[in-house]
């Protein structure tokens, strides 16, 4: 009988260690992935020392119900004074009228006098016409239209190139409100622009920003969102008060001023 040597030996011994590492190598394999993907799999869930405390749940919810919603976030518009109103009236047509809201919030329909309907959503103002006409109607089905309305709006004011009133159109900024009036004047004092915000109809917020920081990419997050009927005013620099009571020929001395 022949003696196998090193790096010799019969085929089928050969066949049987590849099959049997092979085999050790997927079930190497699986151990090692199976964790992985259970780990994975509860990642949301499952912390890092392996142990789940229940006691998070209700802390999810209830970040989860803080959370504003789209309906908190944007609310209805509400009818103002000078709006105008197209009311149908789907089983008597000889009552659709068009309405325009007068500056004490109320609106005179057709048949039945005067109904207050400043400060109601679209969907009040049906359910407070529908009220109204009851009196002469049984269950009036009735549809609202705005025909014309207050658009959003802010003011610029002061040492600005175009002081003025503006529409607010979406999300915009101190810093963009100030762009859209044409930038400031050479007098303007950017360090402490003035916002004016109502809060109710006998108080305003007043709030100073210092525009010039946030212009040179400082405080950016300080740069206040604009709110409809939200006021700009841009006061003058200490430098151009003074600068015409300053001679400009003569013999003396001069300083060179800087804003």
């Amino acid at each position: 009988m022949r003696k196998l040597g090193h790096g010799s030996g019969d085929p089928s011994r050969k066949r049987f260690r590849s099959t049997a590492c092979l085999v050790a190598s997927l079930i190497a394999g699986l151990l090692y992935c199976a964790p992985l993907a259970m780990a994975q799999t509860n990642s949301a869930i499952l912390p890092a020392n392996g142990i789940v405390d229940d006691s998070n749940a209700p802390v999810k919810a209830s970040h989860d119900a803080d959370r504003p919603t789209l309906q908190q976030r944007y609310a209805r518009y509400r009818l103002c004074t000078s709006d105008v109103v197209s009311l149908t009236f789907v089983r008597t047509p000889e009552f659709n009228q068009t309405l325009t809201i007068q500056p004490d919030g109320s609106a005179t329909l057709v048949g039945v006098g005067d109904v207050r309907l400043e400060g109601l959503s679209t969907q009040d103002a049906v359910e407070a016409i529908q009220k109204a006409y009851a009196k002469i109607l049984r269950n009036p089905l009735i549809t609202i239209e705005l025909k014309d309305f207050n658009k959003p709006y802010f003011v610029v004011g002061g040492q600005v190139q175009k002081p003025g009133k503006y529409d607010l159109r979406g999300s915009t900024f101190a810093t963009e409100a100030i762009a859209t009036a044409g930038g400031f004047n050479d007098s303007a004092k950017h360090s402490q622009v003035l916002l004016f915000r109502r809060v109710n109809d006998n108080w305003y917020e007043v709030k100073s920003l210092d525009l010039k920081r946030i212009l040179r990419g400082h405080n950016v997050s300080e740069d206040v969102e604009i709110r409809p009927g939200d006021m700009l005013y841009v006061p003058q620099n200490f430098i151009s008060k003074v600068r015409k009571l300053i001679p400009s020929t003569g013999v003396g001395t001069y300083y060179q001023l800087h804003n």
